[in-house]
């Protein structure tokens, strides 16, 4: 049998055109090695359920949708949960001389023989995707895990001190932990879970009968646990002993930092605990730090914006804000903009509250109020160690935001973030925060902003004919026949329609007019009239392309326009 490569018979089925397999390959070889298929799908220029038929007949191999499948938990003892996460494969079905296995590389020979002799049955390999694959194992897995815990945890609930003291058990999550206290397999597999499920926080809130985890995925809080109350009290200090805090303290808040290996994934975890009636509640912020998305293809920006983007960034000197209400993606911004102007030939420091992100050769400094680190004398302090590129996390007050303006105007360049419903409602924030308009009008350089809109999930998109209502929400021209797309709602999205999300943005540059209208003080009106003939272009253009793109639905990008009115 001749193989043929993917993408040429997608072409040939006329499944895709021969622009778009180009415009893939050329993303592909700046993605460090992923698959075409998985580009193919985040561009919209291919269902996931297209691209596995094709690749049924590329390899020769039956594709089995983990969505749909229900496996039974007794698949579980079939084969050691070692090997299923080593390779990223899970049982789907066996028998006594077959086990049928998932996986997301059928051609993988060192994984099927490794099945082979751990299960003493013959492997028929099925074809998945890598991601369906990797939540069936946590769900067929790190249920068991976590149930077994629970079990042992009320077996022995007097003596739960050996439990949680063992601090090397939480650096690496997932390796076998059969070993390990009861506590700290059920924390694991909480962690565990959360980073699977690309959740961005995990809320442990006790109430009056049991303590209830909840994750927030895709911004939306769902609860995927619970715990019971007599077994509260361990895993609440494990988490604190991860975090380095005081386990006797349980009548004032408290902050603590860990950082876990989930897999590949470097994750670092921000821990608060709030007291409340029932006892502590706590909230862990989960940061990838080896995530793929601080780039700006991750973040999202493309086209226009990319453009206008990496000009901005050609500055030596002057201000970039980033705008957006809280939980918009200013930080990521933030950070790809650090990551991409992090050389050997700049001193780049950073004013951060908290450090969210490591980077090498990047001076990082922490905020400490009570220490009288502050952003505005953080700054003035900065300004003597001879930086090229000062990066302020936050612009919180009138003082910051004077002493930032005046670092730009002596040559320097500075990053920051501030609280606006969008780009050119920023020069009104900062003079309302008491920044002299010439100060604006000579540092300024260019505002970002942006928001977050949920994507739809490719596992279950499907298109339909747009009415004339929905075009008009966006204000766009009917066009009867117009297609849109919407998610069906499927296990892999919790039913919602939605998978992951994306960043879509407005921004401004300031050109000479618009400077000389902020310098001379002119009327909104008039400012107004200057950045609508410049290449400025309103958030609505993007939400619109977007969802034309089959990337997210009119209901989102609906509810972001609104956000900014």
């Amino acid at each position: 049998m001749i193989y043929r490569r993917l993408g040429e018979m997608l072409v040939a089925s006329e499944t895709i055109t021969g622009e778009q397999l180009k415009k893939a390959l050329d993303m592909q070889k700046r993605s460090n090695g992923k698959k075409i298929g998985e580009i193919l799908v985040d561009l919209g220029y291919v269902t996931q359920d297209k691209l596995y038929q094709a690749l049924e007949k590329q390899l020769n191999v039956k594709y089995i949708d983990l969505s749909r499948a229900m496996l039974p938990k007794e698949m579980a003892t079939v084969l050691p949960r070692s090997i299923a996460k080593k390779h990223n494969v899970a049982p789907v079905k066996a028998d006594s001389d077959c086990v049928y296995i998932a996986m997301a590389d059928p051609l993988n020979f060192v994984a099927i023989d490794e099945v082979r002799m751990a299960s003493k049955r013959k492997v028929v390999p099925m074809l998945a995707s890598s991601e369906a694959i990797s939540r069936v194992i946590t769900d067929l897995y790190g249920s068991e895990t976590a149930e077994k815990a629970l079990q042992e945890l009320r077996g022995s609930e007097d003596d739960t001190t050996k439990d949680f003291q063992n601090i090397a058990a939480a650096n690496i999550i997932g390796a076998d932990s059969e070993n390990a206290a009861p506590t700290i397999r059920l924390v694991n597999s909480f962690l565990e879970y959360a980073v699977n499920q690309n959740c961005s926080d995990i809320h442990l809130e006790p109430r009056e009968s049991a303590m209830y985890v909840r994750m927030r995925i895709d911004g939306v809080l769902r609860q995927v646990f619970t715990v019971p109350r007599a077994t509260q009290s361990a895993v609440i200090a494990r988490i604190k002993v991860m975090g380095n805090m005081n386990i006797a303290e349980h009548k004032i808040p408290l902050d603590g930092r860990s950082n876990v290996h989930i897999g590949e994934k470097d994750v670092d975890l921000r821990i608060s605990t709030l007291p409340t009636v029932y006892g502590e509640k706590v909230v862990i912020r989960l940061l990838n730090k080896s995530s793929s998305l601080l780039n700006t293809d991750g973040i999202g920006l493309k086209g226009k914006n990319l453009e206008k983007f990496n000009n901005l960034l050609q500055n030596s000197n002057g201000v970039i804000l980033i705008v957006g209400p809280t939980g918009s993606g200013k930080s990521s911004s933030m950070y790809t903009m650090i990551g991409k102007l992090n050389t050997e030939q700049v001193n780049l420091v950073t004013l951060e509250d908290p450090v969210e992100y490591n980077f090498d050769g990047v001076n990082q400094v922490q905020i400490n109020e009570k220490t009288g680190m502050t952003f505005s004398s953080g700054l003035r302090s900065i300004l003597r160690q001879d930086p090229d590129i000062i990066a302020v996390g936050e612009i919180r007050d009138g003082e910051t935001a004077d002493i930032a303006m005046r670092a730009a105007i002596t040559g320097h360049l500075v990053l920051s973030t501030l609280h606006t419903n969008d780009a050119p409602s920023t020069i009104d924030r900062l003079l309302d925060m008491g920044v002299e308009s010439f100060l604006i009008s000579s540092a300024l350089k260019g505002v970002i902003s942006q928001r977050l809109v949920r994507r739809i999930c490719p596992n279950c998109r499907t298109e339909y004919v747009a009415s004339e209502e929905e075009q008009r929400m966006l204000h766009m021209q009917y066009v009867p026949g117009r297609k849109f797309y919407k998610g069906k709602g499927c296990p892999l999205c919790f039913n919602t329609g939605y998978r992951g999300r994306t960043a879509v943005f407005e921004i401004l540059t300031l050109t000479a007019p618009i400077k000389h209208a902020i310098a001379d003080n002119v009327p909104h009106s008039e400012l107004m009239r200057l950045i609508e003939e410049s290449d400025y272009e309103p958030l609505i253009n993007d939400c619109v392309k977007l969802v034309l793109d089959g990337t997210t639905t009119v209901e989102e990008a609906f509810r972001t326009v609104n956000s900014t009115d």
